[in-house]
């Protein structure tokens, strides 16, 4: 998508004026004051195209125009919520109903939670600071998680089902026939046991609208602490109503992800440490996050019973992911299930 100079200038202001371009549906959520300065694109990969207005406000324009989008309605709703650990959304730009563009704030020194997370782990590695961000993430996943929870419109009991092996045979269908698809082939049997309460177990946790692709990726961290971001949804699969725990085992398998990354980036030569840091970062990012449901009253949210099984089965998304979009991310989630399977 190729976005005209001057565009994502003339949208915020159009917003700041509150009116919506001609032939569009301007939708604003947290007023926004004058802006001045110059249009920047943020560069880094990303599906949309996102530019900076003034260093106070990021515009992202879809590639396509998103019907149904899901980010613009959780962004309100969480606004509402009072919910202040992400970019504060400003509005949204539809037509006929389908996304556009998603104005957000701009959080200056931002940096991306691959980077940071990752920065942290090798700089601990080489004898700096404990890389002891965790308990952090747990906190924040249980901030948002009590927010979204204060929906005005309950799902009536509904549970959805996880589609756990389906999600193995499509990794399995997608695998190739090198060593490491052999070799998950051969660890399918037991990937499919291990997994098997996703298919007969309902949890008595109420089902909400979660973030949907919360991994350390979307946790940025900037001068004012962390944020949560981008609320598009995991692009593996429909979102849908689910229990916390989805969301929670993405961002524990994330941290694992962390130290496959570093573990590549030193050549193997830590792996032993790195494994330990992750079991133990992914634990204590599950204790802060207890002890953060029970601090706004909502425990109840967290079942741990498929916590394990939803874990595997991301795995099996991450590899869906890579096969689809990114094949070089293939190593990350082959070395966890590695870790776990031998």
């Amino acid at each position: 998508m190729t976005i005209a100079p001057g565009a994502s200038a003339d949208l915020v202001e159009a917003i700041v004026n509150g009116r919506a371009p001609t032939g569009f549906d301007l939708r604003i959520y947290l007023p926004l004051g004058p802006v001045a300065g110059d249009e920047r694109p943020i560069t880094v990969d990303q599906t949309n195209v996102s530019v900076v207005v003034g260093e106070a406000v990021v515009v992202k324009w879809m590639r396509e125009p998103e019907p149904a989008a899901r980010a613009p309605r959780l962004l309100a709703h969480l606004a509402a919520a009072g919910f202040t650990r992400m970019p504060p959304p400003h509005a949204a730009l539809f037509r006929d109903d389908a996304l556009v563009a998603l104005v957000t704030g701009f959080l200056a020194e931002a940096e991306d939670g691959w980077d940071w997370c990752t920065d942290a782990l090798l700089s601990w590695l080489d004898g700096g600071p404990p890389a002891d961000f965790a308990a952090d993430l747990g906190i924040l996943a249980a901030d948002l998680h009590a927010a979204l929870a204060t929906s005005s419109a309950p799902l009536n009991g509904v549970h959805p089902k996880s589609p756990g092996v389906s999600a193995l045979a499509e990794a399995l269908a997608l695998a190739g026939e090198d060593a490491e698809g052999v070799w998950l082939r051969s660890v399918a049997p037991r990937l499919t046991a291990d997994m098997s309460a996703l298919s007969g177990y309902v949890s008595p946790a109420p089902p909400i609208e979660l973030h949907g692709d919360l991994h350390v990726g979307q946790v940025l961290r900037w001068r004012g602490g962390y944020a949560v971001t981008d609320f598009d949804g995991n692009p593996t699969v429909e979102p849908r109503p689910e229990p916390v725990v989805r969301d929670l085992a993405q961002l524990r398998t994330s941290m694992l992800h962390v130290a496959e990354i570093a573990n590549r980036r030193t050549e193997g030569r830590h792996r032993d440490e790195l494994l330990g840091w992750g079991r133990q970062a992914a634990d204590d990012l599950l204790t802060a996050y207890r002890a953060g449901l029970a601090g706004h009253g909502v425990a109840h949210l967290l079942d741990e019973t498929l916590l394990r099984p939803l874990e595997i089965e991301q795995e099996c998304r991450e590899l869906i992911y890579a096969a689809r979009f990114l094949p070089r991310w293939r190593y990350a989630p082959l070395g966890v299930l590695r870790s776990w399977y031998g």
